[in-house]
């Protein structure tokens, strides 16, 4: 910790890489088919090698894990099936020794009905903490006192015989939303961020951040009907994207509780905070949420975790983005443990390589910091997984018409022919391992020319010597059908980065000043040449121009 009060100035985040660990996913070292963080500190030396700056890890807190982890039960412990702190400390050094930094998943919207705070809360209205969570009476015919639902489906509030009173929960029932307005639970929820700063880590991720504060009057949410628009944070075939969410997120009051958040963060050096927002107004708030160098430092929404990655439709969400983000900085996010992978969500059932390796090149090019899910690098395409042996409940209870997130949370596969492909040697892991990830494996992958693997690694490899790519300003170029441009620019580099976003070939007239470019070679990235003032794309084509 810094005595005087304020970290240091080294803002390793503005443009760094971090990776997304789902722990449960990652490695097995004690055999019961569960992913826990001694083999992650097993695994590190992968992340290190392939060029990350820090890696995020979902949940590991103590938890009944109804939703895996994101209903803690104690914010200050391990769960057992993970390992203990000394797990937590030795993994922690082991990750700076490779020049990682470590940020943790910290769910501060709601936790566990098992949470000693609900249990009390929970036991009559007049105890020390019966204000802690969100409580509100039933309307005179008995039903919630309004119409917010659940993302998981149904009514967001959830009847308690005890009390005589519904209590909100915006996902399960089993993760009553903790009451923000109350400045008991900011204290104490600071108070557990505290703890795990002092034993060391370097920022958080903050899991549905704008969800802490629900509008005090309890008004009804006004309705849009089904969505024109698919909306990558509910689909339409989910009744909760048939409503404005208004007043049951997304509160002005959040602004102040991320302020005291930041004041306490920036007590400890080099930390940071990324926070993921689920909105439809997903790219404001973003800016909102991370402008003024006195809230969040960064944050992310869904805006690139749909199916939708034309040149036209990337150009408006960074267009969008520039025109509302002020000193906002994003993360820009492709794949997470809540979607399908990008590999599927954007190249189908045979993704083209040609595309995973544009859509890296285009992520590691944008103005922000970049946040890889584990197996990315691998290009693994979403799993198919059986529904008995789904362990999701939002996919238990969508069934079949969305399949859930089981899909893109199966084990990680470190060597093809080993059994459950490396990850554990359990007879049977919490979720299978497809065996159409086997030819993706990393033993496969590591040293062969041409993967992808390999050519992630070289991509943020040479990214780090590109100070324009990773500092530089942004200019878009106009819009195309096809092809999309734009420059990131230092007073000491100028770089022109353009992406053929389609299967078909196609050329863009470079702009004047840009007549006499040289092709920045060692990226990796492909297909695409220069001919007299026009840049020549291949399907699924770019390259990276420097003057």
């Amino acid at each position: 910790m810094n005595p005087q009060n304020l970290s240091r100035n080294n803002p390793w985040w503005r443009g760094g890489v971090i990776y997304q660990i789902y722990p449960r996913s990652f490695q097995d070292s004690n055999g019961d088919g569960i992913g826990d963080l001694a083999g992650i500190t097993q695994r590190l030396d992968h992340i290190a090698a392939l060029g990350a700056d820090a890696v995020w890890l979902s949940p590991f807190f103590k938890s009944p894990m109804k939703d895996f982890g994101y209903d803690v039960s104690d914010y200050c412990d391990v769960d057992p099936m993970f390992g203990t702190l000394g797990d937590f400390k030795a993994l922690l050094a082991r990750a700076h020794a490779l020049g990682l930094k470590v940020m943790i998943d910290q769910v501060l919207s709601h936790c566990s009905d098992q949470h000693p705070w609900f249990v009390e809360s929970r036991s009559s209205r007049n105890n020390p903490k019966a204000d802690w969570f969100v409580w509100a009476d039933a309307r005179h015919d008995g039903t919630p006192p309004n119409n917010w639902l659940s993302i998981f489906g149904g009514s967001a509030w959830q009847w308690d015989t005890r009390r005589r009173q519904y209590y909100l929960h915006n996902f399960l029932t089993s993760q009553p939303d903790l009451n923000f307005h109350n400045p008991e639970v900011q204290d104490a929820l600071l108070a557990t961020v505290k703890f795990w700063l002092e034993l060391g880590v370097d920022g958080y991720r903050l899991d549905a951040i704008n969800f802490c504060f629900h509008d005090a009057a309890l008004r009804d949410n006004p309705g849009r009907g089904v969505p024109l628009v698919e909306d990558p944070s509910a689909p339409s075939s989910n009744p909760y994207s048939w409503q404005h969410h208004r007043y049951d997120k997304s509160q002005p009051e959040a602004l102040g509780f991320l302020r005291r958040l930041r004041t306490l963060v920036d007590q400890y050096d080099d930390t940071t905070m990324v926070g993921e927002i689920g909105d439809e107004a997903g790219l404001t708030m973003v800016a909102d949420y991370t402008g003024g160098s006195d809230k969040l430092h960064m944050a992310y929404c869904f805006t690139l975790l749909g199916a939708s990655h034309s040149a036209p439709f990337l150009h408006d969400v960074i267009d969008q983005f520039q025109r509302v983000a002020g000193d906002g900085w994003p993360c820009w996010a492709l794949s997470n443990h809540d979607v399908a992978r990008v590999s599927t969500r954007w190249g189908g059932e045979h993704p083209d390589p040609r595309l995973l390796r544009l859509a890296a090149a285009f992520q590691l090019s944008l103005r922000g910091t970049v946040c890889l899910y584990q197996g990315e690098e691998l290009g693994l395409p979403e799993a198919s997984v059986a529904f008995e042996d789904l362990q999701d409940p939002y996919g238990i209870t969508m069934w079949p018409e969305l399949k859930g997130r089981d899909g893109c949370r199966t084990p990680m596969p470190w060597a093809a022919e080993a059994p459950h492909a490396g990850f554990s040697e359990s007879e049977r892991c919490w979720l299978p391992v497809p065996p159409e990830h086997r030819p993706f494996a990393v033993d496969r992958q590591r040293g062969e020319p041409g993967s992808l693997l390999g050519y992630f690694t070289q991509l943020l490899h040479w990214r780090r010597d590109q100070p324009a790519l990773w500092q530089g300003e942004m200019d878009l170029l106009p819009a195309g059908e096809q092809v999309l441009a734009f420059v990131r620019a230092t007073a000491s580099q100028r770089v022109l980065c353009a992406f053929n976003f389609s299967d078909a070939p196609a050329s863009l007239a470079l702009p004047a000043d840009w007549s006499n470019a040289r092709v920045l070679e060692g990226s990796g990235l492909g297909g695409a040449r220069i001919d007299g003032d026009t840049l020549v794309c291949e399907p699924w084509g770019g390259l990276f121009l420097e003057s």
